[in-house]
């Protein structure tokens, strides 16, 4: 639980003094969707001998809740949190894997703190994205690579899928699989609900089939992700928008719209 936390969505340097003890302080950094997050540790006063802390974690976690999950996330959970008190010195410079990072601090004297630089770094396959803005449009490719990508929109949304490509040959199309998507080893899938991990979230819908669209859906939970299952034997892309629906689209579009709570 955080009792202080604050999300930063700019570059540069940022300093923080306690002028009290702070016990359970967090700050969330999120970047563009195509970009990575690098954080330096220009200046770090803190005391770890007597319980004081400062980690940086590669995601987001809130409440218990991770993303990019531990299913989709390229290291065990683990090794996503890196510590300024038991590094020291050696601590210098982190990058994210996704445009997603934070840190978490507990700082008991006052006038300790610390100075950090925020910059972003160009990723040229982005991979785990939360969406920086209620409203865009993304194209998500995954490169002859075994892993999961997903992409979070933390608002109530529309989502349309204008272009899905599921095995990247000249005429290949995959085969109704007999046994739902999960048999086809690379597949698209809709996920619905009110929590941050996506392998605790609901499925709402599964695509097979590489299609040109379009094909939409209103979906009103608090986090919907577009998750990309990617066996490594071919390139998968989906090109998509989305944009945030307001209380009336809610409240009025029951039949279209799909909330499913979190396991």
């Amino acid at each position: 639980i955080y009792l202080v936390f604050r999300i930063i969505y700019i570059e540069g340097q940022f300093t923080f003094t306690a002028d009290q003890p702070q016990m359970h302080c967090a700050t969330f950094f999120i970047g563009e969707s195509d970009k990575f997050i690098s954080i330096d540790f220009d200046f770090v006063n803190i005391d770890c001998q007597a319980g004081d802390f400062l980690k940086v974690f590669d995601g987001w976690i809130l409440k218990g809740e991770k993303f990019p999950s531990s299913l989709d996330h390229p290291l065990p959970t683990s090794e996503r949190y890196r510590d300024v008190c038991e590094a020291g010195a050696s601590l210098t410079t982190i990058r994210s894997s996704q445009n997603v990072a934070m840190i978490f601090f507990r700082i008991q004297d006052a006038g300790n703190g610390f100075t950090l630089t925020i910059k972003q770094q160009p990723n040229l396959f982005p991979c785990n994205i939360i969406s920086q803005t209620p409203r865009g449009r993304f194209t998500m490719i995954v490169p002859h690579q075994h892993r999961n990508c997903s992409f979070s929109i933390i608002y109530p949304t529309l989502i349309k899928i204008s272009d899905l490509s599921l095995g990247h040959l000249k005429g290949f199309h995959l085969k109704k699989p007999t046994a739902g998507c999960r048999g086809t080893g690379d597949f698209m899938e809709l996920l619905g609900g009110n929590g941050l991990d996506p392998s605790k979230m609901l499925p709402l819908a599964d695509l097979c089939h590489s299609f040109s669209g379009p094909a939409q859906m209103k979906i009103g939970c608090d986090n919907t992700v577009l998750r990309l299952v990617s066996s490594g034997k071919h390139i998968n892309q989906v090109t998509f928008e989305y944009y945030q629906l307001d209380q009336y689209e809610q409240e009025n579009n029951s039949l279209n719209e799909f909330c499913l709570s979190s396991i």
